[in-house]
C-alpha cells in the first residue's frame, strides 16, 4: 500500500511524526482539531492503542476517522488486548480500510492503568507480532494457511529504547525486531543524546531502516520531575529541570528545549517522533524553531 509515509521513507526524507491520543468517549472532535493542526508539518499522526493501559477509543477506529479527513495515521497495535485471532482480524480490517502504517507493540501491563483487574491476553509480544504481519503480507495466516482473499501490504514499525540500562539486551531486541520485519523504528523519549549517538553508531549502524528519535515536550520543572519519578528508564537531566524552573514562561522554555533536541536528532538519525501530550498544537512551533520546513507532499 503506497502511503505518504512510505514514500517519504523511500525518498530518505527527514521523517516527522507526532503522537495523538484517541478520545475517551465517542466524540473525536478534539482529536480531529489537534490533528488538523499538524497537517503539512508531519508525515503521519501516531494514534496510541490503550497507552499506559488506560481506556480510550480504539486506535483502529481513530485512525479511520483521521484518514477520512485527509490525515495519514500510524495505527498502534498492542498484544495486550487481543488474542491471535483478534490481532489478525484487525490487521486485515485495517488494510481493507486503507490504513497501511502499523506500529507493533507489546503493550503496557494492566496494573499500570485504570482497569488493573482486567484480563490481559499477550498471546504474542511485539517481535512475534512483527513476524505475524510479515506472514500476512506474504499471504499466509499464523497457521501458515494461505489467505484466499489476497495478502496484505502493511508497513510495520517497532519501538526501541536507546536508553535501556542493558546494552546487550537493547542490541538483541533491536536485531530481533529488524529480523522480524520492522521497516521503521520509533524511539522512546530521548534525554541522553550522547547515548543515542552511541546507539546509532554501534547498534543501528547499517540497518538501513529509519529511526525516529522520541522528543517529549516538557511543560514545567514539575512535569519533568514527575516523569523522572514515574517513567521507568527515563532520567531528565538536572540542567534541563533547572532551565524550566528558572524560566519566566516554563512552557515556552519547554518548546525551546524540544526544538534544540530536534536539531540534535537531525544530526544523528532520519526523523523525530514528537510527543506533546495535551499540547499537540505546539508541534508546529517546535518545528519552526528548529528550522524544519513543511513536509514534502507526494
Amino acid at each position: 500500500m503506497l502511503t505518504q509515509f512510505r514514500q517519504a521513507i523511500a525518498s530518505k526524507d527527514f521523517l516527522i511524526t507526532a503522537e495523538v491520543t484517541p478520545p475517551k468517549g465517542g466524540n473525536p472532535q478534539r482529536m480531529l482539531e489537534v490533528s488538523q493542526g499538524l497537517k503539512g508539518r508531519v508525515h503521519a499522526v501516531n494514534l496510541t492503542d490503550g497507552s499506559r493501559a488506560v481506556l480510550r477509543m480504539s486506535s483502529l477506529a481513530a485512525s479511520l476517522i483521521l484518514q477520512k479527513h485527509g490525515i495519514e495515521p500510524i495505527c498502534q497495535f498492542t498484544c495486550r488486548d487481543r488474542n491471535i485471532i483478534g490481532l489478525q482480524a484487525d490487521l486485515m480490517g485495517a488494510y481493507a480500510l486503507g490504513i497501511g502504517n502499523i506500529l507493533a507493540l507489546t503493550g503496557d501491563p494492566m496494573k499500570a492503568g485504570d482497569y488493573p483487574k482486567a484480563k490481559a491476553v499477550f498471546d504474542l509480544e511485539s517481535v512475534r507480532l512483527l513476524q505475524l504481519i510479515e506472514k500476512l503480507n506474504s499471504g499466509f495466516d499464523h497457521n501458515q494457511k494461505p489467505l484466499p482473499d489476497e495478502a496484505l501490504d502493511l508497513l510495520a514499525g517497532a519501538a526501541v529504547d536507546p536508553q535501556s540500562p542493558s546494552w546487550s539486551g537493547l542490541q538483541q531486541r533491536f536485531e530481533r525486531k529488524l529480523a522480524a520485519g520492522a521497516q521503521f523504528f520509533q524511539s522512546q523519549l530521548i534525554t541522553d543524546f550522547d547515548r543515542f549517538d552511541k546507539f546509532m553508531n554501534q547498534i543501528a549502524a547499517g540497518c538501513e531502516k529509519p529511526i525516529l528519535a522520541g522528543i517529549f515536550l516538557l511543560k514545567s520543572a514539575k512535569n519533568a520531575q514527575f516523569i523522572n519519578k514515574n517513567v521507568p528508564g527515563v532520567h531528565i537531566p538536572d540542567d534541563i529541570i533547572q532551565r524550566l524552573a528558572q524560566a519566566s514562561d516554563p512552557l515556552q522554555e519547554g518548546v525551546k528545549i524540544a526544538a534544540e533536541q530536534v536539531l540534535l536528532a537531525k544530526d544523528l538519525c532520519q526523523g523525530v517522533h514528537l510527543m506533546a501530550i495535551k499540547r499537540e498544537d505546539l508541534v508546529p512551533q517546535i518545528l519552526d524553531l528548529a528550522g524544519i520546513p513543511p513536509v514534502k507532499i507526494y
